[in-house]
């Protein structure tokens, strides 16, 4: 027998520590951590992005500092990681503050993603991506939640989640119809190109919901008939391209001949193709820039003609 093995000492004040005191630790309260200690929300679905509402909180944190608290949760690798405030962690990085208020939390992977998720809806600006990825999320947090026994009770399932469907009790928190939070999560399907079109509003949400249900390679022969026809589609036009999906007549070709319709109010519309007009401007001129100085162009025209006319 070995005498002196796997032999554990603990401390004198673990010894005498009270169980009144050990809970006394678990109590939340707010400490004062040092920036570098607090890292990202793993996958964090929010982007945090150096905008006019950014340069207003480093402003307002410069002068009375970071009133609201930082939530995060400890990490076993050491640090902790942020569940609520990357904005005002960021913001205070900017404003050159060292250490910020946290109230730091003991929770699981699936608690901390849906308070995760909560407290970053509350934003008043969300691109769709975000809150698509955002919904997925926490509908997968839920549903795992509702597959084990609850914290209060190990013995039985949380009958609260399992006996609703998670859709719905996202529906409820959020202010979104149960159906609409379904056409958000659909959006995670759209390949990063399209994804980032509906977020700059090229496409619209309702026929993005309808590619979502494209194949991956299928999309990708889409964006090419999409700029083959210099138009985004309808609904009724990515509906139908939805049917030849599951049809698997989903050919580029036949995407094309579905663009090239013309949709109501277009026949009403002067297109002009982006690589017809880059003659006649800089190549660093992004399609907004040609844009404003047609207009521009053709103000002057107009007085132009009218100044001849008073003649």
């Amino acid at each position: 027998m070995k005498r002196n093995a796997n032999i554990s000492l603990k401390s004198f004040d673990d010894i005498f520590e009270t169980d009144e005191s050990r809970e006394e630790k678990k109590l939340e309260r707010v400490r004062m951590i040092d920036v570098t200690e607090l890292h990202p929300f793993k996958d964090h679905p929010f982007k945090v992005t150096d905008d006019e509402a950014m340069l207003r909180t480093v402003e307002s944190i410069s002068k009375y500092g970071v009133l609201s608290p930082l939530i995060a949760r400890p990490l076993d690798t050491g640090g902790y990681e942020i569940v609520s405030g990357h904005r005002r962690c960021h913001a205070a990085e900017l404003a050159g503050i060292e250490k910020v208020p946290v109230i730091v939390r003991e929770m699981d992977d699936d608690e901390a993603t849906i308070l995760m998720v909560d407290a970053n809806l509350q934003r008043e600006k969300i691109l769709p991506s975000e809150r698509a990825k955002a919904y997925k999320m926490k509908n997968d947090a839920m549903k795992r939640q509702a597959g084990r026994p609850s914290k209060d009770n190990r013995g039985q399932v949380d009958h609260n989640l399992f006996g609703k469907k998670t859709v719905e009790q996202i529906a409820d928190e959020s202010g979104d119809s149960a159906k609409q939070v379904q056409r958000y999560i659909r959006l995670n399907d759209l390949i990063p190109e399209i994804s980032e079109m509906v977020d700059n509003k090229q496409i619209a949400f309702n026929p993005a919901v309808e590619l979502s249900f494209l194949k991956k390679e299928e999309q990708e022969k889409f964006l090419e008939a999409m700029d083959y026809s210099q138009a985004a589609p309808s609904l009724s036009q990515a509906q139908r391209i939805k049917k030849l999906s599951q049809e698997g007549k989903c050919t580029q070709e036949a995407m094309c001949e579905v663009m090239e319709e013309q949709k109501k109010g277009d026949l009403e519309k002067v297109v002009f193709k982006a690589d017809s007009l880059r003659k006649y401007f800089p190549k660093s001129y992004t399609p907004k820039q040609m844009e404003d100085m047609i207009y521009k162009l053709l103000d002057q025209w107009v007085k132009k003609k009218e100044r001849g006319m008073e003649r």
